[in-house]
């Protein structure tokens, strides 16, 4: 399993109530593609540089979570389809384990 972390822009189609239900429903999404969410990170919503789609804004969602590396162009494919998701990006994440292990042997 590899440590991956998604940021996605969702279209909560003006209405900021619904962001925690689009939320857990994408934490759901995950989960079921096999991946272990270890945490979320709601950055709230922001205004874009420039309009798009006739979208002004986008609430942004971190997940940081682990998944089989196969996991991930599937799920980036049926997300692309799911009208909720503005934006996702998907990054591998560096474990910082390693970098600790560096410091203490120094």
């Amino acid at each position: 399993m590899n440590h991956y972390e998604a940021l996605f822009v969702i279209n909560t189609g003006g209405k900021d109530d619904a962001a925690p239900d689009l939320i857990e429903a994408l934490k759901k999404e995950l989960e079921s593609a096999g991946a272990k969410v270890k945490a979320v990170q709601k950055m709230d919503k922001r205004t874009f540089a420039r309009a798009t789609r006739k979208q002004s804004s986008g609430y942004y969602v971190n997940f940081v979570f682990d998944a089989p590396a196969a996991a991930i162009a599937p799920l980036r494919a049926k997300l692309a389809l799911n009208e909720t998701v503005f934006r996702v990006m998907f990054l591998e994440a560096v474990e910082k384990k390693a970098e600790a292990k560096e410091t203490a042997a120094a």
